[in-house]
């Protein structure tokens, strides 16, 4: 009887697993509801990596040349030769509002010249995180000492020199429009290491995002740009004690109010002082006084519609003659213009529309490495547009 019994339990069993199976079968064969959100939680960052590792060590100092040429002028040490070798990668992500670059590098110096500012419209601010190595910086005959644990912030926007260690870093490039509103903040402190609260906040932020990177999703990245942008203005604000520096941020906002001013009208014939004093709401002498740092009003502004020509010449997508480039500019006159654009750049608005000035080294990388070169060019011309 027991085996009769047990006989007939392990049959129900296994009516029950067929019953089980048949209702399995009715319900249609859709996605569970919370794989709805599946398709954003795909890693949504492809890297961008440059290596000098797979050349000959006398072609690689000169490869990494030319990957930062956008940037900064790279010499080596002055006991070091191309026959050494330059082992260096650089890994470039973009978070659409940020970029941000995994780099290591040997011992080098580097200078954002003031003649590479005129032919460049890059002017982003840029942090810099050393995990090994120390750098030295100078701006304005000031100098900024980073090494491990700190946080560095400068302008792209002012020339500067400086030599680093061998050393393995992490940099950010921010566009100068994500902190419109906070400008007169970011240049009081350009060319500073950051401290307090704050800082090692930030510090141990960016670290943690910078271990994430292969993983990030797109919902993440505009949160991650927001809050990146306001730690970092967390960390600038200065306590409201310090009414001294009251004065100089003023006149910095000022200064970033004309400035935006002069880049939206540097088309219109009626950009002159007398139009900026009355957008500005300031006096002539005022601001006469901002712009003598610059070379003076007029000097600024041309300088600027220079600027916007050269990046246009430069622009192979860019098929407007170079008549109707001066004067979209702001030139009424194509022969003021070529003897202007002459006298700033020591060359011809023709020998850039042909590629004459300005060449890539002699040595070359890979076709798939001048690619990276040229894209993350690219992405730094197109950071914030």
């Amino acid at each position: 009887m027991d085996a009769k019994r047990q006989d007939k339990a392990l049959a129900r069993q296994a009516l029950a697993r067929q019953a089980l199976e048949r209702d399995r079968r009715r319900w249609p064969r859709e996605a569970h509801p919370y794989n709805e959100a599946a398709p954003s939680l795909a890693p949504a960052l492809e890297p961008l990596p440059f290596s000098t590792l797979e050349l000959a060590p006398e072609d690689q100092f000169v490869a990494w040349q030319a990957h930062m040429a956008p940037l900064v002028e790279i010499k080596l040490p002055d006991d070091k030769s191309l026959d050494d070798g330059f082992p260096a990668d650089h890994t470039a992500w973009n978070l659409g509002g940020m970029l941000i670059v995994q780099q290591r590098a040997p011992a080098h110096s580097y200078m954002r010249s003031a003649a590479k500012l005129r032919s460049s419209s890059i002017d982003h601010w840029y942090i810099a995180l050393p995990h090994t190595g120390r750098s030295w910086t100078e701006v304005d005959r000031r100098v900024a000492e980073n090494q491990p644990g700190k946080l560095e912030i400068r302008s792209l926007g002012y020339p500067f020199r400086g030599r680093a260690t061998e050393s393995q870093s992490l940099f950010l490039y921010l566009p100068r429009d994500l902190f419109a509103d906070a400008a007169a903040t970011l240049d009081a402190k350009n060319n500073s290491i950051l401290s307090g609260n704050f800082a090692n906040l930030l510090l141990d932020y960016l670290n943690s995002i910078e271990a994430r990177l292969c993983s990030l999703t797109a919902d993440d990245l505009p949160r991650i740009v927001h809050a990146t942008r306001s730690m970092i203005i967390a960390c600038l604000s200065p306590p409201a004690e310090h009414a001294a520096a009251t004065e100089q941020l003023v006149s910095v906002a000022l200064m970033e109010r004309a400035r935006r001013y002069v880049h939206n009208n540097l088309d219109a014939a009626h950009l002159t002082p007398d139009s900026m004093c009355r957008a500005l709401g300031v006096s002539r002498s005022r601001l006469y006084q901002l712009f003598e740092p610059s070379g003076g009003v007029l000097h600024y502004i041309q300088s600027r519609r220079l600027l916007a020509a050269h990046v246009a010449l430069s622009d192979p997508a860019d098929s407007r003659r170079i008549v109707n480039i001066a004067e979209a500019v702001g030139f009424s006159s194509a022969a003021h213009f070529s003897r202007a654009f002459s006298k700033e750049f020591g060359y011809s608005p023709r020998e850039v529309r042909s590629s004459v000035v300005l060449p890539r080294p002699a040595h070359s990388v890979s076709h798939a490495g001048h690619e990276e070169a040229s894209s993350f060019e690219h992405w730094l011309k197109a950071l914030g547009s």
